[in-house]
């Protein structure tokens, strides 16, 4: 086993195609295929999985990519150190539901952590894709919510690509508005007074099932509805539109300015926040400083 065979799982699985590997790496594609094949015979697994379709990895491969990138990783760290007189840009990515705090938890990684060279990755994204990014191990950790609506699927999607779910915290629903809504001056609302606003959610994409929203009562009609892809939109429209949206009650002010409130909804449901990575992961440092990072945001 070499560096080289590794950084070549690491580029085919990152490509999901050995053709497009080989162009990256500058070499066959059949030199490239031979390389993982002595690879899989002299550790007696089997890494990837070749198919009509294409390849993919195997759970054996999966955990295998997750110590190659470790190895190759430190291996950079010794050769900026020691041939380079450098240290090596540190890397981390995560992917994550909407949520400000997430952003404010990076903002705090990035300036404690942070040296002057480094790689990270901040992806807000959609359910589905967080799951995915994260069983492909594009990102190290993803960030959503479990309740009693979508437990049973999600759950399901996370033990087929060998994930575990770790709770942050659990809250009651608000709703976020504008300052200047006539029910921001409420201890309570509830759904049927919020009929007359805007209600808006983030896009799903492709997956656009009930159990995928970010929001919870998902399954409620509204008859104004408004489906958006990022964070920065949605908040203008709550201020612009008096719309709202169902979260968490944790907001930033920091980032988020003060034009926008958290307001307790009448609703029984919880929302279990937390992350999620793969099972017995060895988490890079970057990644534990993220996670206490994102326990003192919510905490603040």
């Amino acid at each position: 086993m070499t560096l080289q065979q590794l950084k070549y799982v690491i580029e085919v699985a990152s490509r999901g195609s050995m053709n497009e590997a080989a162009k990256r790496l500058f070499i066959s594609q059949p030199s490239l295929s031979n390389a993982i094949m002595d690879l899989e015979e002299e550790l007696r697994i089997t890494i990837f999985s070749r198919t009509n379709k294409g390849i993919s990895l195997t759970n054996e491969g999966s955990e295998f990519l997750s110590y190659a990138r470790q190895v190759i990783e430190q291996a950079e760290l010794l050769e900026n150190r020691y041939l380079n007189g450098k240290l090596s840009p540190q890397h981390f990515s995560v992917s994550t539901q909407h949520y400000a705090f997430a952003v404010n938890a990076f903002v705090n990684l990035v300036k404690e952590y942070g040296h002057d060279e480094y790689e990270l990755a901040l992806r807000e994204t959609k359910t589905y894709e967080i799951i995915e990014d994260v069983k492909s191990r594009y990102s190290e950790i993803g960030i959503l919510y479990l309740n009693d609506f979508n437990i049973k699927v999600i759950n399901k999607l996370l033990k087929e690509a060998g994930l575990q779910f770790n709770s942050l915290f659990i809250a009651k629903p608000h709703v976020f508005i504008s300052t200047h809504n006539p029910l921001a001056k409420q201890d309570l609302v509830t759904i049927d007074q919020l009929q007359e606003y805007p209600y808006l959610s983030f896009e799903q994409g492709e997956y656009n099932s009930f159990h995928f929203s970010e929001e919870i009562l998902s399954t409620l009609s509204h008859p104004k509805s408004i489906r958006v892809n990022d964070r920065a939109t949605l908040f203008n429209l709550l201020i612009g539109l008096n719309g709202y949206t169902i979260s968490t009650g944790v907001l930033s002010s920091d980032l988020n300015g003060n034009e926008i409130i958290p307001v307790p909804l009448d609703c029984s449901e919880n929302i279990n926040v937390g992350w999620i990575c793969h099972k017995n992961a060895s988490l890079s440092p970057l990644a534990r400083a993220y996670i206490k990072a994102l326990e003192q945001a919510i905490q603040e």
